[in-house]
């Protein structure tokens, strides 16, 4: 039987087009799920802002009257503005091992893309630079991280097979981490802190944090602006990242650097490691996986890293280490023994850099395919 596409244009259709990775990865253990009220919201006109800016469709494939496959597109129209570009973003891509699936989402995306004027096509990416970004391109058998994409080896063999090449890649490494501070991290971040006039923000409760909320995300939108394929974040998605973000986190796992202004100079959010809690809830918090998460966050050997930014002034001065000695401090507090890295652009060697005092384990990387559809 041919496959068939379909766009996706109800909510019963949304849902299917959400729960196919439950079926394709449901015996995998290296695959970590989201939560699929997450990622309604995502694809949802009404409860994403990104729409505001965005034009955006999505598909399912069909053979023999089963779902086997997906694909999102995307026009992210202050991306194309920001860079130049007339690109489609895919996201969402997920399919069967058959190549006849795969080329009929991916031909079907650059249809869609050549009627609206567009003359390139990259991915995978999400609306923002704090989605799900990069396709799996080494390691298949390792423990994902909660937020991150995950997908099968033969992914790839459909990417090269259809013309699409390497834009960039990014890495993520596992730290090991000693169970004492680092005394010349110490020594760093202490005279940093007095050279600079700065102070460690000191809170208790996650809602303490969120007045600083929008200079967190501010900071982000300056800090990573010429990173690659970022579009600075809108106030009303900012709003969306404080309660999704600042409403869930452990203070003590974010560390906030201050001016003398009271101003944030710098930040760093980690969190006890969700992989395996988030397995356990198979998409949902209720009625039980939040126990899971509860318990992660409580006990844990491994933590994972999501967000660090430094104002762009005060690079090079000795900020990375007060955040690293913070965290250390809080890691060495919660005996966790190592840390995922979540991932960074493969050039950025200032980020690299401070791993240097760890022993580190490359085991992850992710790649954004490009192709043009002159």
């Amino acid at each position: 039987m041919s496959i068939q596409i379909k766009e996706v244009l109800t909510n019963k259709e949304l849902k299917q087009f959400v729960a196919f990775q439950f079926d394709l990865y449901k015996n995998n253990k290296y695959w970590v799920p989201p939560l699929c009220s997450d990622e309604f919201k995502s694809l949802k006109k009404e409860t994403n802002p990104a729409f505001d800016f965005c034009d955006v469709k999505c598909w399912l494939a069909y053979k023999d009257g089963k779902i086997a496959g997906r694909i999102a597109g995307i026009i992210n129209k202050r991306y194309n503005d920001k860079w130049n570009k007339k690109a489609v973003r895919f996201g969402w891509f997920d399919f069967i091992e058959d190549n006849e699936v795969s080329l009929a989402l991916l031909q079907t995306l650059e249809s869609w893309a050549k009627e609206l004027g567009m003359t390139s096509i990259h991915g995978p990416l999400g609306f923002t630079d704090l989605d799900g970004e990069g396709m799996l391109v080494e390691g298949f058998e390792e423990l994902s991280t909660y937020g991150s994409l995950y997908n099968y080896p033969y992914y790839q063999k459909s990417m090269d097979l259809y013309g699409y090449e390497k834009e960039t890649d990014w890495v993520e490494f596992q730290v090991a981490f000693q169970p004492v501070i680092i005394d010349k991290i110490k020594r760093i971040a202490e005279i940093a802190l007095q050279r600079n006039n700065l102070k460690v923000l000191k809170v208790k409760k996650a809602k303490e944090l969120i007045p600083y909320g929008k200079q967190i995300f501010y900071l982000i939108n300056e800090a990573y602006k010429n990173l690659y394929g970022f579009v600075e974040l809108t106030d009303k998605q900012i709003d969306i990242y404080i309660k999704q973000y600042l409403g869930f986190v452990i203070p003590e796992f974010v560390p906030v650097v201050l001016d003398a202004n009271n101003q944030v100079v710098a930040f760093g959010i980690s969190m006890p490691s969700l992989s395996v809690a988030f397995q356990k809830c198979n998409g949902s918090l209720f009625p039980f996986g939040f126990i899971h998460v509860m318990k992660a966050m409580k006990n844990n050997k491994g933590a994972d890293l999501y967000l660090t930014a430094v104002k762009p002034e005060m690079q090079n001065k000795g900020i990375n280490a007060i955040l690293m000695y913070e965290t250390n401090k809080v890691f060495v507090k919660n005996k966790i023994e190592f840390v995922e890295t979540n991932r960074e652009l493969e050039g950025n060697e200032k980020v690299q850099a401070q791993w240097k005092f760890f022993n580190t384990r490359l085991h992850k990387r992710r790649r954004c395919y490009g192709k043009s559809i002159l």
